[in-house]
């Protein structure tokens, strides 16, 4: 209203509202690991699969309902929304689960939990969980260092490597001359990742997704 004049017309160009700010829903999984003194372990991993799910809600609760369907195999041979080809063994049926890439993991050393660990990224789940596993026990990483490591990820068709942009040279050059099709990609994955060693624990929160946190108390 201050900026009215009833004393002479003003253009509406003038009095246009402030832009209204367009969040944006995120269309990725959601991962949390967690451990405590205790010995107890969480590795969760959630969705709704695409963002806003289906789009429907459940009356009178505001619960997305997530569109997880597209995880099965609709029709033989032809790839879902994440390029994956599913066999007959995926397909449609009664009582029957779909095909997942969650991989929320909890690794053991001893009888107790030893890292726990899990990300969202749909079909890279599998590879960028394996290679945060691959890379604190076969290459005795730290967790920080395991997880800030470049990723690479096949996932059988398309028939190609998706690399993240860092990795040496000599080996994309390697890969190519091993008649590999290559792909450059951004981030894959987000891993939030707790581990216990020698009495203490440590955390770490992918750096490639904003918003992310590690806390401990």
């Amino acid at each position: 209203m201050k900026k009215i004049d009833l004393e002479k017309v003003i253009p509406s160009q003038n009095i246009l509202p402030k832009p209204v700010f367009q969040s944006n829903e995120s269309t990725e999984t959601t991962h949390y690991s967690i451990m405590d003194r205790y010995g107890n372990a969480v590795a969760n991993t959630y969705t709704l699969n695409f963002s806003y799910g289906s789009g429907l809600t459940v009356p009178g609760t505001g619960i997305l309902l997530n569109n997880q369907m597209d995880d099965f195999t609709a029709k033989l041979g032809v790839s879902n929304a994440y390029q994956l080809i599913g066999g007959q063994n995926n397909s449609i049926a009664p009582e029957k689960r779909m095909l997942s890439s969650m991989t929320p993991t909890i690794v053991m050393k001893e009888g107790k939990p030893w890292l726990v660990t899990g990300s969202p990224g749909g079909s890279r789940i599998i590879t960028t969980t394996l290679q945060i596993i691959m890379n604190v026990i076969d290459h005795e990483m730290n967790i920080a260092e395991a997880t800030n490591a470049t990723r690479i990820h096949h996932q059988w068709f398309p028939d190609q490597i998706r690399l993240e942009r860092g990795l040496n040279g000599d080996t994309i050059d390697l890969l190519e001359t091993k008649g590999h099709t290559i792909k450059s990609s951004f981030a894959m994955g987000s891993t939030q990742s707790v581990m216990y060693k020698k009495g203490q624990f440590y955390g770490a929160s992918d750096p490639r997704k904003p918003g992310a946190l590690t806390l401990g108390y």
